[in-house]
């Protein structure tokens, strides 16, 4: 079996993916969900790897998931152990050495064509259920933007087998800029999933089967 290690997204917390840690301990794998100091002027994105890499112990088998800004510290992780694998979900990818206030220019952001919603609900949670919704928003933390002018400290991406899994109505990053940042940015196809930026409240169930289905085709469950 594996270990999932899960990443979550800016001014959140490891709760965001409960769900689904439910559903992967239930099929017999390991999952660990830290909480990363987003909300600390002091901490940058060594210091949210650091957590990670604190919380993993000597577990093997590794499966990295990050969520969203969840991207920018992945790779920091993947450096610092043996990761048999990478998996992005509606991620932002960063460049080696880019920081993350840069993403948007150098993404060109701006320039996509979509609706603006100023309800976090509206934006993050449409496909969530209306309870769950509510609980996701009363948990998250004010993200510390202290730090995000620094250069993202990892020099070339991690030489780590790596899948991109797209909301195919995610209002935050729609579906069109993340095929392009993908393609452009890891020379890569990213998969789609029906859902908007947040599938591990919206699809835990469904999102699990991903993420067990990777981890078979790279060989990480053995005959299961």
């Amino acid at each position: 079996m594996a270990t999932f290690v899960f990443i979550h997204g800016a001014g959140d917390v490891g709760w965001y993916w409960h769900l689904v840690a439910a559903e992967l301990h239930a099929r017999g794998h390991a999952a660990i969900a830290p909480d990363l100091p987003c909300d600390d002027d002091s901490a940058g994105l060594s210091e949210y790897a650091d957590i990670v890499v604190g919380a993993l112990g000597d577990r093997t088998d590794l499966v990295v998931v990050a969520q969203s800004f969840g991207g920018f510290t992945a790779p920091l992780v993947c450096d610092r152990v043996a990761v048999e694998l990478l998996v992005l979900i509606a991620p932002m990818i960063p460049r080696p050495g880019e920081a993350p206030a840069d993403y948007w220019t150098n993404t060109r952001y701006d320039e996509e064509e979509r609706v603006r919603y100023d309800d976090p609900i509206a934006l993050f949670y449409q496909d969530v259920p209306p309870e769950l919704a509510a609980e996701a928003l009363n948990r998250s933390r004010t993200q510390s933007e202290a730090r995000m002018s620094e250069p993202s400290p990892f020099d070339t991406w991690p030489g780590v087998p790596t899948r991109v899994l797209i909301g195919h109505d995610d209002r935050l990053f729609p579906a069109g800029f993340l095929h392009r940042i993908t393609q452009e940015r890891l020379g890569i196809t990213p998969d789609e999933i029906n859902c908007g930026h947040t599938p591990a409240l919206s699809r835990p169930h469904e999102l699990a089967d991903r993420l067990e289905a990777y981890a078979a085709a790279y060989g990480l469950l053995g005959g299961h």
